[in-house]
């Protein structure tokens, strides 16, 4: 989608995006966005929800069950002991 599609601004500046632009760039309701001007440019990024990256997002450590219950359990006996 490298050409774009125009869109107009409404009174109050509302922008309404297009259904095509959204889906291209995996946004959903209540998705949060990061809005920046860079050489007279909008620019709209789509951030990203943290419960989504830690469900789906790359992993970069192994664990077992038994490794993080000892861990777990170690941590509350140096606080609560």
């Amino acid at each position: 989608m490298k050409s774009g599609i125009k869109v107009r601004i409404s009174k109050k500046f509302t922008l309404y995006l297009p259904k095509a632009i959204v889906e291209a760039a995996g946004i959903k309701e209540g998705d949060f966005v990061k809005i920046r001007v860079e050489n007279s440019k909008i620019i709209l990024e789509p951030v990203p929800n943290p419960f989504d990256l830690a469900l789906k997002g790359p992993k970069f450590a192994k664990t077992t069950f038994e490794e993080f219950e000892r861990e777990s359990e170690e941590i509350q006996s140096e606080l609560f002991d």
